[in-house]
């Protein structure tokens, strides 16, 4: 009896050594097969789904296997290598400092792209190998920066012309108090200086509300006819002055949504520069057509033509083509900045051609709208005819 208990006793002690070897087997076996074809972790997709920034994850042989949605414009695929060579020395750091790491780098974003972009990047270790990489944009940031330095430091030195003039003529002017003659000259062109001075803040005054608003504020239907004329009408004087025939033509009755005033300014001041640069004698043509659900406003001079080097330019804050020109005529170099940032906020865009020696066309492209509904008639009510009492006529009102 003691021996057969001792065999039971033996045999159920070498079934469960055999039972936790087999045990064990298995759970190094899945412990091989999840280290060799790791699972991503669900609640990892659920955190790519929702983030804003670019968001990657690839496996531990470099393998992308999963996306954010924002992350198209990186170009990653899953299944393929990242092909940003700075991404991939990155996510080497993070996996051997087994530590989170970030750097500002520049990259080009997907197969196509030429220009690199400037970009924030970190990198983690996540699960099992998984690595994460983060890349926030900011090429967009950099440039409005580089915009902001660039515009301070043309707005400074285009300031420090016509404060300077006015310095010194003030300085004249009282040396030549005892001369009617000079003090008359140095007044007129102090006054002139004062002028230049005056218009430069108000564009830029005008250019920077444009550029800092989200929004344009007193919008509604506006008809073009009233936008072209007020425009021609506000430069009437200048354009006699310079002997240039303002000649206006084209499609009526159309109308865009969007602010009037905004609109004026920017089509007097195509009208003003073509004035400018046009030569005696000429004349400068608006005209006006609806086409393919748009309103296109061309404003045509016949001077001396933009060249093709400068074409590329000539919307930028304080670029002038002719310098000897823009200094003739207190040109500021400003108006087709705000022309261009005006007719982005409506939506539209300007288009220029222009051939040197032949003059220039630039034309305004803005989304057509229907005209405003005519208000209502109100109707007339007819009064019944009434007898007087006392003649027995009767009395129609």
């Amino acid at each position: 009896m003691p021996a057969a208990l001792l065999a039971l006793f033996v045999g159920a002690l070498i079934g469960a050594l055999l039972t936790i070897v087999v045990v064990a087997a298995m759970r190094a076996r899945q412990r091989a097969e999840a280290e060799a074809h790791p699972r991503l972790p669900e609640a990892v997709t659920a955190m790519l789904d929702v983030l804003d920034d670019a968001a990657i994850v690839t496996d531990p042989s470099g393998i992308v296997v999963a996306t954010s949605p924002s992350s198209t414009w990186v170009g990653a695929v899953a299944g393929e290598r990242l092909e940003q060579e700075e991404l991939r020395d990155l996510m080497k750091e993070a996996r051997h400092a087994g530590m989170s790491e970030a750097q500002t780098m520049r990259i080009r974003a997907g197969r196509i792209s030429r220009e690199p972009r400037l970009v924030v990047a970190r990198s983690a270790q996540i699960g099992q190998g998984f690595i994460l990489v983060s890349v926030r944009d900011i090429s967009e940031q950099e440039r409005l920066q580089q915009m902001r330095q660039d515009f301070i430091q043309n707005t400074s030195h285009e300031l420090k012309t016509p404060v300077g003039a006015i310095a010194l003529l003030a300085e004249a002017l009282e040396m030549a108090a005892d001369d009617p003659e000079q003090v008359r000259r140095f007044s007129e062109r102090m006054s002139a200086e004062a002028d230049r001075l005056g218009q430069l803040t108000g564009r830029i005054m005008n250019l920077s509300r444009l550029q800092a608003a989200d929004e344009l504020i007193d919008v509604g239907d506006v008809a073009v006819d009233e936008v072209v004329h007020a425009a021609v009408e506000a430069q009437q004087v200048t354009a006699a002055g310079a002997n240039v025939e303002l000649v206006v033509g084209g499609d009526r009755g159309l109308f865009v949504h969007g602010d009037g005033r905004v609109l004026i300014e920017a089509v007097s001041n195509l009208v003003s520069n073509a004035i400018a640069y046009s030569p005696a004698g000429s004349h400068v043509g608006v005209g006006v057509r609806g086409v393919d659900n748009a309103v296109e406003i061309a404003v045509t001079d016949q001077g001396i033509g933009i060249a093709e080097d400068d074409q590329k330019r000539v919307f930028e804050r304080f670029f002038r083509a002719d310098q000897a020109r823009s200094r003739r005529t207190g040109g500021t170099g400003l108006g087709l900045s705000i022309v261009k940032h005006a007719i982005q906020r409506h939506g539209g865009e300007v288009r220029l051609w222009s051939r040197e020696g032949h003059g220039s066309t630039f034309t305004i492209r803005l989304p057509l709208a229907d005209p405003p509904a005519a208000p209502e008639k109100p109707k007339r009510r007819k009064k019944r005819a009434q007898k007087a009492p006392a003649t027995g006529k009767e009395d129609i009102a």
